[in-house]
């Protein structure tokens, strides 16, 4: 379980992680905007969701070990890769490559080795490790990069010129591709070969007709929004460094450490809430973490604290940190509950993935393209606003997977 956990985050250190805690200096470095940005991991999701689909059926038929050794392989290469700061088209190129790359083998895989390593009772319990281990270990990555941020750009540095930040990312990005292409290694060493049993892929022939038998079942469709929208915040959590910079004003460091923090709420919420889902049920505890994330991400889309002191507004950001990655625990291990058969994982994941990870098309896109070029509180004020719609429709379908599953 611990091979999977770190793979499972490794292999979206570089397209996400990165992004997602480095994105001021990244912004700087590569002298983009967040429309451009957003442009680039559109691409992601459009290869990424082609992935999904085809990838279910491979997870069901070759062992994971392989798959997703040959992941982590391929996107350490494109690591490499973006180490020489390319341009922008060169980068919407090289996210497009890592659609592929971290999906196409991987995802589905590391999916139902999870669900086998939990047994039917402790499926809260194996996807709560699994995300906020994942969650863990992406921290600490982040946590030695802010470190790296604070040495080069101390708070009290008077001029910090292009050329330092430059160097600096390469840094950055540089050793978080050695670390991908280790896990690889230790992946490749450490998985059993018979982490999924050759048995399955014999007695399984894959048939179409199973696959449309899935997606005409309502709580297919429901799961796959309960995803979709629960992604949909996780995508989100991008904006919050850059709201520390943009709107309280902080500095690269104090910004870059905020979304650090925010990385740390994921494994505590995570297996907190998986734990404690295998005590009821989990799919119950998808309606109350969607409530979370209407309630905070309506306040801050008010505006109402943005007079008042900093951790009034810090709270609510906490607040919505807490629903997202408590979903990210719930979502896949809500699987059990549909009794699906365990040779038949692979295919329900690339399924309700195609739908449930559109967000890597369109999210980036709709963040980038709210904020701006110069974002200010306004310009998030209407974007927190608008996603309050997205955790109401998740709501709606948790409600409504619940009834399905009656």
């Amino acid at each position: 379980m611990f091979a999977l956990i770190i793979a499972g985050e490794a292999i979206f250190l570089l397209p996400f992680i990165l992004m997602r805690v480095f994105k001021p200096v990244i912004r700087e470095a590569f002298v983009i905007s967040d429309a451009q940005i957003g442009e680039a991991q559109a691409l992601y999701g459009i290869t990424a969701v082609i992935s999904y689909f085809f990838g279910g059926f491979i997870a069901d038929k070759l062992e994971a070990r392989k798959l997703l050794s040959i992941s982590l392989i391929l996107t350490a290469i494109g690591g490499f890769w973006m180490t020489m700061i390319p341009s922008i088209f060169t980068l919407k190129i090289l996210y497009a490559f890592w659609g592929v790359s971290t999906i196409f083998l991987f995802w589905a895989a590391l999916i139902k080795a999870t669900r086998q390593w939990g047994n039917a009772h402790n499926q809260g319990l194996s996807f709560g490790l699994l995300d906020g281990g994942r969650g863990f270990f992406a921290a600490t990555i982040a946590l030695s990069g802010a470190a790296i941020l604070s040495f080069f750009f101390p708070a009290d540095s008077i001029e910090i010129t292009f050329e330092n930040k430059v160097q600096t990312l390469q840094y950055i990005i540089g050793t978080i591709t050695a670390i991908v292409f280790l896990v690889a290694l230790l992946v490749w060493f450490v998985l059993p070969k018979e982490e999924i049993e050759k048995s399955d892929s014999k007695e399984f022939q894959f048939d179409f007709k199973q696959a449309l038998g899935l997606i005409k079942q309502r709580k297919v469709l429901f799961h796959s929004l309960i995803i979709l929208c629960a992604y949909c915040a996780y995508k989100l959590t991008g904006t919050y460094g850059t709201y520390a910079r943009d709107v309280w004003n902080y500095s690269l460091e104090e910004s870059t450490y905020f979304a650090v923090f925010i990385q740390y709420i994921r494994p505590i919420a995570a297996i907190t809430v998986g734990w404690v889902a295998d005590k009821f049920v989990p799919s119950k505890l998808i309606i109350p973490s969607f409530t979370i994330l209407i309630i905070a991400s309506a306040v801050l889309g008010l505006g109402i604290f943005y007079d008042q002191p900093i951790f009034l507004s810090f709270t609510f950001f906490v607040f919505m940190a807490l629903g997202t990655y408590a979903l990210r625990g719930l979502y896949f291990a809500i699987i059990e509950e549909t009794k699906t058969p365990l040779q038949l994982t692979g295919t329900l994941v690339g399924i309700i993935s195609v739908v449930g990870f559109t967000p890597d098309i369109f999210m980036s896109l709709f963040v980038g393209y709210m904020l701006g070029e110069n974002p200010t509180i306004v310009e998030y004020q209407n974007l927190y606003s608008l996603f309050t719609i997205i955790p109401i429709i998740g709501l709606l379908a948790a409600i409504g997977f619940r009834k399905a599953i009656k």
